[in-house]
């Protein structure tokens, strides 16, 4: 892969809004994780809500595309000062050619949701403001940040479960390879609505405590809501010193089970193997991995064996989802961006809410952060389907 400078990042979850609040949290151990009460939601579980989206509104021009995830999107838009490296960037460049690469798993469903229960109670027909190409629909993602940062180049979402936003850096850099631009936004976000929580619920996926990967006593997921982006550009036309560069990616998928990983963890395996390969790294070359890490029997089981067959058991790793809870499409950027600020600041995670390790699990899975120079951190992210993706993110060489 040719280098790709990550020159700009914006973060939200229930971590709160903007980078340094996130690092606050990894670092002072503070999760975002509460009871649910989203909704008209009765479930024993906990999530990771964004507080003070329905406080969020929308530009004026951009009123049509109103929905929770929009207004997600929106408030990660305004941190960090993103939108305005976007603009510099659009200088430099041209609003064609600058791609918009992303991804959502729930896009706006909950608008979906909202109109059902206001149905016409005699013909069934849905409001007439129910607007499902700017809301529910996924393309709607792309089409509001295109729009809402000025950009008209290539655009599109990508929607492979919780894959979906890891994905969107390969995406980026083989249509920047392919020189059909010469930088990308890539990110997305992912919001709670019913559809979601039930459905994980129904599936017998749901932890009715804050989510524990790889304790001993791990009884599910918490699901959460989460939204970021990152600028992508060619190292080569823009090197700036001292940046964090998209190394590889990799890329597989299991064809084994709709909802259940490989046991043997075989493409989780995979994808790591492409994003070495595609790096020019061994597997001794990677300093930290954050895990897909989810808290399920079967998912960290699997992917604990893929880790320790591939790195070995001395390279630390953690899963930073008992602070966010599981953001499903978005869990790519956030746990990305949660890579990347490990790097800048050598800083590597730990899971306190981890107790007890499960015993029958082998990684060298960090409980505590530790501190140090890293030069090269891997992150996963493994969805429904089989759907795998790895990124390796560096210093410059």
């Amino acid at each position: 892969m040719q280098s790709l400078a990550v020159s700009h990042m914006s973060i939200v979850s229930s971590l709160g809004a903007g980078l340094e609040a996130t690092l606050d949290a990894l670092r002072n151990g503070r999760g975002g994780l509460k009871p649910c009460s989203f909704e008209t939601v009765t479930l024993d579980t906990h999530i990771g809500e964004v507080e003070g989206l329905d406080d969020i509104r929308l530009p004026m021009e951009l009123a049509g595309y109103e929905c929770r995830n929009n207004r997600l999107a929106d408030l990660a838009l305004r941190q960090d000062g993103f939108a305005e490296a976007v603009a510099a960037a659009r200088e430099r460049y041209g609003a064609h050619r600058i791609g918009v690469f992303l991804g959502t798993s729930t896009s706006g469903i909950l608008s979906a949701e909202l109109a059902f229960r206001a149905r016409d109670p005699q013909t069934g027909a849905l409001p007439a403001d129910f607007s499902f190409a700017t809301t529910h629909s996924t393309g709607s993602l792309a089409d509001f940040v295109r729009r809402r940062l000025g950009l008209e180049g290539p655009a599109f979402v990508v929607s492979s479960a919780c894959a979906t936003t890891s994905k969107v850096f390969a995406n980026a850099a083989r249509m920047i390879a392919a020189s059909l631009c010469d930088a990308a936004v890539v990110g997305g976000a992912d919001s709670l609505c019913l559809t979601t929580l039930y459905g994980f619920h129904s599936l017998e996926l749901v932890s009715p405590t804050p989510c524990r990967p790889f304790d001993a006593q791990r009884s599910g997921v918490s699901l959460g809501e989460g939204a970021g982006f990152a600028l992508l550009e060619r190292a080569a036309f823009r090197p700036v010193p001292g940046s964090v560069h998209l190394l590889g990616a990799g890329e597989s998928n299991d064809a084994h089970h709709m909802s259940t990983p490989h046991p043997e963890g075989l493409g989780a395996r995979l994808a790591m193997e492409r994003a070495l390969a595609d790096a020019g790294l061994q597997p001794r070359d990677i300093d930290y991995v954050n895990l897909h890490g989810t808290a399920t029997t079967y998912g960290d089981a699997a992917e604990d064996r893929a880790i320790t067959e591939l790195l070995g058991t001395r390279t630390p790793v953690s899963s930073t989802k008992g602070y966010t809870g599981h953001t499903l499409g978005a869990a790519g950027i956030v746990e990305a961006i949660v890579s990347v600020l490990a790097l800048r600041n050598g800083l590597i995670p730990g899971s306190p809410q981890t107790r007890t390790l499960d015993p029958a699990l082998r990684s060298r899975y960090l409980q505590a952060n530790e501190t140090g120079r890293m030069d090269r951190v891997m992150t996963n992210s493994f969805g429904f389907g089989g759907s795998n993706s790895s990124l390796i993110f560096g210093w410059a060489a």
